[in-house]
């Protein structure tokens, strides 16, 4: 029987127990965890092509190196976001979505946005793939 050998120290940030018990620090300084609980089947990122779905995957990575306070300093054609009027949101809002919740956009691929919502906790939800400009007036 071989036993196993002690895991290697990585380079890069420290993780702790106390690190992932966050829940007294305020969601603004920390990064944006993401959800798809919400995502509306119609604007799935399945409908993505395969460039669109690697250009997520890298917006992703690079979302998740800010945090909130300084995603919401960024510029919106950048690593920002922008707020979206529920008013102009076409398609159906999914009935478990409450009226108090404010939509936000991030570009993931060029002017290509997804359109979700930030819960309290610092999660984005995605709700929208919006790869055709079909979820909302999105102007200039």
């Amino acid at each position: 029987m071989g036993r196993f050998k002690k895991p290697q120290a990585t380079t890069g940030k420290h993780i702790s127990e106390k690190a992932l018990q966050h829940e007294s620090v305020s969601p603004d300084v920390r990064p944006p965890s993401f959800s798809f609980q919400y995502l509306h089947p119609d604007y799935c990122i399945t409908q993505c092509t395969e460039s669109e779905r690697l250009a997520f995957v890298d917006k992703m990575r690079l979302l998740s190196q800010l945090t909130w306070s300084q995603l919401r300093q960024a510029p919106r054609l950048g690593l920002g976001y922008e707020n979206i009027r529920r008013s102009s949101i076409k398609p159906a809002i999914p009935v478990n979505i409450t009226d108090d919740i404010n939509f936000i956009a991030f570009r993931f691929c060029a002017k290509k946005v997804m359109v979700g919502f930030r819960s309290i906790e610092g999660i984005f939800h995605v709700v929208w793939f919006d790869r055709n400009f079909t979820v909302y007036n999105h102007g200039s």
